[in-house]
């Protein structure tokens, strides 16, 4: 049996739908990347799947149990970490790990087990009588990410869980998550840092309430086999971006960074079509190469064929 299994689940509200026939599995200890824009419909998936609302329609199951029929048997058997600050701030990191430790139902031993845990987890041992508030923002995440697990949970849903902090930060949470996933628990994870997904053994791209792609990251970029992917270093970029979007075996152009991508229609001789193009137009060609098109390509291609535009 999956961890999550999801079946034609929707969510109305009145005449709008926010999700709409959504299917998928995750499986016992993947970490499975849930990506939309803002809107698309992913945290309402993930309030749904959390027993917080109800179906309008299709079935979910969480760790065996129905998110429609037994909402409190999904609770017991998840951890959530919220995208906004889900701790006490006016309370110390210890009283926040007891706090949420009898909310657990943890007492004695076992409470004083999970507690020398997290603080291990968080690197937070001295510092038990720091106001919450006064932590640095990562210290703070894996203080959240601890108290979300401090019952064990065999599954997790972390909702945007590195915003707002450093990259090196986000980097030591990610290996927070890895070990999780090694010892089996299941987490499904949102992110809008789309490097982070590369950490995902699967991911789901959901626009407009909808699935519309799923795999994981090599597979997402296959999409891209018959089209190559470009990337012109030039001294003027729009101008680049302009001359390109002229040439009919250019789909279409995006600017990443200082750089500019261009996706082909086909595997033809991009580089000296783009080279005569560019220079046709006066556009002076620092650099010229074909690239591994990245989940940023993916997204914005899924996202665009899913009508969703850019």
């Amino acid at each position: 049996m999956a961890a999550i299994e999801v079946r034609g689940i929707s969510r109305r509200f009145g005449s709008f739908v926010a999700v709409d026939n959504l299917s998928f599995d995750v499986e016992a200890g993947e970490i499975f990347g849930f990506l939309g824009a803002n809107g698309a419909g992913k945290s309402t998936t993930i309030r749904m799947l959390c027993g917080l609302l109800r179906p309008s329609s299709g079935t979910a199951l969480v760790g065996g149990a129905d998110v429609a029929t037994d909402p409190e048997g999904v609770k017991r058997r998840i951890g959530y970490m919220s995208q906004k600050f889900s701790l006490y701030e006016l309370l110390s990191v210890d009283q926040n790990i007891r706090f949420f430790g009898g909310i657990y139902g943890l007492r004695g031993e076992r409470l004083a087990e999970r507690r020398a845990f997290v603080l291990d987890m968080a690197g937070l041992e001295g510092h038990e009588q720091t106001l919450t508030r006064d932590l640095p923002g990562g210290w703070r995440q894996r203080l959240a990410l601890g108290c979300a697990v401090l019952h064990e949970p065999p599954i997790v849903f972390l909702d945007e869980p590195t915003g707002g902090v450093d990259p090196v930060s986000r980097r030591e949470f990610w290996q927070l998550i890895d070990r999780m996933s090694v010892a089996g628990v299941t987490v499904l994870v949102t992110t809008h840092y789309l490097d982070e997904a590369e950490h995902c053994h699967r991911i789901a791209i959901i626009q407009a309430g909808r699935l519309a792609a799923l795999g994981t990251a090599t597979e997402l970029k296959q999409i891209f086999s018959h089209r190559p992917i470009f990337e012109v270093q030039a001294a003027q970029p729009v101008a680049a971006m302009a001359a390109l979007d002229r040439l009919g075996e250019v789909e279409k152009t995006s600017l990443f960074g200082t750089a500019v991508h261009a996706v082909m229609r086909a595997d033809t001789d991009a580089e000296g079509l783009i080279t005569r193009a560019l220079e046709g137009a006066g556009v002076s060609v620092r650099g010229l190469s074909r690239v591994t098109p990245s989940l940023e390509d993916v997204f914005l291609d899924v996202v665009e064929r899913a009508g969703g535009g850019a």
